[in-house]
This record gives C-alpha cells, sequence and structure tokens, in this order.
C-alpha cells in the first residue's frame, strides 16, 4: 500500500514521547503510530510474524451455518505490508504499557463445573448469578437507550482492573477522552491503569472496522494474547451489524467475528442495541443467540405509571442463575440491582 493511501483506521490512543509519557496525538486519526518507533508488535513482512493472517477466517466464513460472504479480495490488501497492525491497531496495546447470598426465591444448589467463575462486579446481579460468569464466555447486553450498557461495560472492566486483570475497551460510538472522562466521573481510575500498562483503550470508526473486519478477525485474537487481556468490552456490536445492509453477509461476519473473540481466550462483553419492537431481543435479533449469557436492560412501568430500570438474565451457559425481573438504578459508583426488590 503506497503513502498516499489511507491507512485503513489509525491511532486510537497516545504515542508516548521520549519519556514514556503519552501526548494526545495532533490528528483525527484513530489509529496513527509513529513508522520509526520500536512496537512490540511490528512484524517483518519477511519474518514470521505471530500477527500474521492464517486461513482460519477464510475457513471460518467457509464452515459458517450463515455462510452468505464473499471472497472477494479485501481493497486493503497489500503484498507490501507486513502486518496489518505494524503501524495502526498495535499502537493502542503498545501504548498501554508492558505490561454470596442467593437471590429472593432461588433456590437451586450450585452448578457443579471446573470452569473458572469472575464476578461482574455489578452489587446485586452478581448474587442472581449462582457461582460467576464462567471464564472466557462471551457476553451481550442489550438494551435502549439510556439503560446503562456502556456503564455496565466499563463497571465490568473496572472490577477486573481492581483485581489485577488486564483489560480493553474498544468503543465504536464515543472517543478514548469521552470514555475515560464517564470512567473518571465515577473514581474508576482508567487513566491510571493506561498508565500502568493494565488497560488499553481504543476508539474505532465502524465503517472502517466494518471494511477491515476480515483482518481484524484474523489478527485481534494474537493481539490480545501478547497484550495477555482478561476482559475485553465491545461498545456497541450493533454498530457495525449496521455497516451490513444484506442479512445474511451480516450473519456470516459477526458469526465469525464473536467465533475469533472466544477463540481469543478472552471474558468478552459486548453492548447491542435493543430492537425497536421487542425489548427483549437485540436490533438484528442475531448476537444473543452467538453468546453465552444475555443480560437485558430495559424501561418498565409500574401500577403507579412510574418508569424504572429492569435487569432481566436471558440465559448463561454453564451457570446457574435467577430468572425474575429485578430493579436497578445508575448512580455515581455504577450499576446497583435491588435483588429483593420487585418491580410490580
Amino acid at each position: 500500500m503506497s503513502e498516499d493511501d489511507d491507512d485503513w483506521f489509525e491511532s486510537a490512543v497516545d504515542e508516548s514521547d521520549d519519556d514514556g509519557e503519552s501526548e494526545p496525538a495532533d490528528s483525527d486519526s484513530a489509529f496513527e503510530a509513529d513508522a520509526d518507533s520500536d512496537s512490540a508488535f511490528e512484524a517483518d513482512a519477511d519474518s514470521d510474524s505471530p500477527f500474521d493472517g492464517d486461513d482460519s477466517s477464510e475457513e471460518a466464513a467457509g464452515s459458517s451455518p450463515f455462510d452468505g460472504g464473499t471472497d472477494e479480495a479485501s481493497p486493503f490488501d497489500d503484498e507490501d505490508d507486513g502486518s496489518l497492525f505494524d503501524d495502526d491497531f498495535e499502537s493502542a496495546f503498545a501504548s498501554a504499557g508492558d505490561p454470596s447470598d442467593d437471590s429472593e426465591g432461588f433456590e437451586d444448589e450450585d452448578f457443579e463445573s471446573e470452569i473458572p467463575r469472575i464476578d461482574l462486579g455489578i452489587d446485586g446481579l452478581d448474587q442472581m448469578i449462582q457461582g460467576g460468569i464462567p471464564e472466557r464466555h462471551l457476553i451481550v447486553t442489550i438494551g435502549s437507550a439510556g439503560t446503562g450498557k456502556t456503564t455496565f461495560g466499563l463497571q465490568f472492566l473496572h472490577h477486573g482492573l481492581e483485581q489485577g486483570d488486564n483489560a480493553v475497551f474498544i468503543t465504536l460510538e464515543q472517543s478514548r477522552e469521552a470514555i475515560v472522562a464517564t470512567a473518571e466521573e465515577r473514581g474508576w481510575e482508567f487513566e491510571h491503569y493506561e498508565d500502568t500498562g493494565q488497560l488499553a483503550i481504543v476508539d474505532l470508526d465502524p465503517v472502517e472496522m466494518a471494511n477491515s473486519l476480515d483482518n481484524i478477525r484474523g489478527e485481534l485474537p494474537a493481539l490480545i494474547e501478547e497484550f495477555d487481556a482478561d476482559r475485553l468490552v465491545l461498545d456497541s456490536v450493533s454498530l457495525l451489524e449496521m455497516m451490513y445492509d444484506d442479512q445474511a453477509k451480516r450473519r456470516t461476519e459477526v458469526f465469525d467475528f464473536t467465533r475469533s473473540l472466544k477463540n481469543a481466550g478472552v471474558t468478552t462483553m459486548l453492548t447491542s442495541e435493543a430492537s425497536e419492537d421487542n425489548p427483549y431481543a437485540s436490533r438484528h435479533g442475531i448476537i444473543e443467540y452467538l453468546t453465552d449469557a444475555v443480560f437485558v436492560l430495559q424501561y418498565v412501568r409500574t401500577e403507579t405509571r412510574e418508569t424504572r430500570l429492569a435487569v432481566e438474565i436471558q440465559k448463561i451457559r454453564n451457570a446457574n442463575h435467577s430468572r425474575e425481573t429485578k430493579p436497578y438504578e445508575i448512580t455515581m459508583d455504577g450499576i446497583s440491582v435491588y435483588q429483593q426488590a420487585n418491580i410490580f
């Protein structure tokens, strides 16, 4: 790819200066990296790079039950480029540094499983999940505007960071600065975790991500492994789904993308807009069938005509959980679920 061609996406986080401190990027690019810097993820085109794409994504597309994709070559392919993220996505990770009470009416016995479990970090909701979410599961939080989907994801990451986990937040909706500001307002020191190398915040343009999804899907697992991420949030998958007009193409791309995340071995939370016609379903009705756990956030109007927020656990594979609908509030401390209360 020539120097005059557009990068397919640009740096999302600040580059480090000579003292190791990051400064805001001067351009509006989402993923820009210094071509002269020694990146931890830089791959030589003539060497066996851990990030070199293989045939896994193509094989995945061919075996997908939602097969409907295309075999056309990506307009972003370039034989002279060593690795997609040599000067782009890698910089977001490199700049991050080196590295129980049961709910009311829930009387089931513990679900016997050898799968390690983790807590979400949301008071009340964790108690509705007996034993916690199995590690490396793929989670989706579905809700309409204002129900706290982004807060849900940030709180999930913050809980892991407090326990020493490494975390990645990928946003298709907001800037890195907006995400950091939202976290800092609640006392969640995301900038500190970035400085210590525990956290990487990546902002992507959804159109560029959709155009480059084949390469991202192939290289993201390797970059997650290199960063040693334990938790990842993508906010939101709905914007990615909207990039595809053809339903078969949309299903194929989302299916293969979610499978690549599961293969990366990281516990992932996706956020998704709810359907306008059904608050219990995602906008396109796809993602809930591809994930291991589904949380539904919704508005509920009570008998007194008061509008309240309510959460429901639609499913969790390999875990017992309450199926009651419980009220919750969004405060400066985050989301709190009132497991002992009822909606009506």
